[in-house]
């Protein structure tokens, strides 16, 4: 009798919490799905319409009803969409890129992290900033300062390093998917170099499979494959900052109420779907509808982030933030370059 009761009050309790949810859940689920229509009819990338359609809604993020749903949204569910971006990867793909391209690609992604430090710091912004841009710009753009930020203090200068460097780093993307094509043929960069070029210095997954197919189909897979390198390197990089950089901010339990487990598990999840996306236990049919699922998430999570950031707060940030990723961007540029022209 007193089991029962004690699982009766467990289901309620459960459901209770899932009805929390509801309200902001929706709303985030509701502009990710306008942002995602936006961006399919007027070609342009969905996270700028998650995040400006979001910050439209700023004033939901203060109703008590839709607090604790869009809380779950922009913790929770970009976990699992992190998580989920492992399935984009092989370790097939890794061991083809060869010896070269991994080294380059990889001491690239530690030096633009440790340049945006450095730089941030000339410029007196903060070390959190410098991560947050210098990883973005490094890793995978939108996806990274998400991941980044996932393990770092979650308060105020979080939020605004965050919505800042997503929608810089978006709209830097999008300008490089344009114009490194035309850099590589200027430079007559031939197939390896070009994808080498392309997959190692474009922030976001989608401009670079964009950038690469726009010059050939065996530049635009190349690139797509070094690039879904970079995105590997979210696990050593993420996983340091929270072990060793915040691990003293990462105590506690309860993501929702604004601390943090000290370990980010999202990284088991990443390492788990490499590893059985490496494999043909998944049909193809369900690794892509989890990779779908997977930007649903990041979107979603993205359109949380835009709900919970005012315009007011962005305007505060100032020019200094945006000559730092500007920095970083080039940084990045002239070290693949360098490297591909010299070695």
């Amino acid at each position: 009798m007193k089991l029962a009761q004690n699982l009766t009050s467990y289901s309620v309790g459960s459901l209770n919490k899932v009805r929390a949810l509801q309200p902001g859940l929706i709303v985030c689920v509701t502009i990710a799905c306008a942002a995602t229509f936006l961006s399919k009819n007027y070609s342009a990338p969905v996270m700028i319409y998650a995040l400006l359609v979001g910050m439209a809604f700023n004033f939901l993020a203060d109703q008590s009803k839709c607090r604790n749903g869009i809380a779950f949204s922009s913790t929770t569910l970009l976990r699992i969409g992190i998580a989920l971006l492992g399935l984009r990867i092989t370790l097939d793909d890794v061991i083809s890129l060869g010896v070269f391209p991994v080294l380059v690609v990889s001491s690239g992604v530690i030096l633009t992290i440790l340049f945006g430090v450095f730089i941030a710091k000339l410029m007196g912004l903060s070390n959190r900033l410098g991560i947050m841009t210098g990883g973005s710009v490094a890793i995978c753009g939108a996806s990274a300062a998400l991941a980044i930020s996932s393990v770092m203090p979650n308060d105020d200068e979080t939020k605004k390093a965050t919505i800042f460097t997503v929608i810089s780093v978006t709209t830097l993307s999008t300008i490089a998917m344009v114009v490194y094509p035309i850099i590589s043929r200027i430079l007559e960069l031939d197939i390896p170099q070009s994808g080498l070029f392309l997959g190692g210095t474009i922030h976001d997954v989608a401009q670079v499979v964009g950038a690469g197919y726009s010059v050939s189909n065996e530049v635009g897979e190349l690139s797509t494959f070094i690039k879904l390198f970079r995105v590997a390197m979210l696990i050593p990089v993420v996983l340091f900052l929270a072990v060793f950089v915040y691990r003293r901010h990462n105590t506690g339990k309860n993501t929702v109420s604004g601390t943090r487990d000290i370990f980010p598990y999202f990284l088991l999840g990443f390492v788990f779907f490499v590893l059985i996306g490496s494999t043909d236990i998944i049909p193809n049919e369900a690794k892509t509808l989890l990779s779908t699922l997977s930007t649903w998430l990041l979107v979603i999570a993205i359109a949380a982030l835009g709900v919970k950031t005012s315009l007011r707060e962005i305007s505060s940030v100032g020019w200094k933030p945006l000559l730092l990723i500007l920095t970083c961007t080039l940084f990045i540029a002239v070290y693949i370059l360098s490297a591909i022209t010299i070695f």
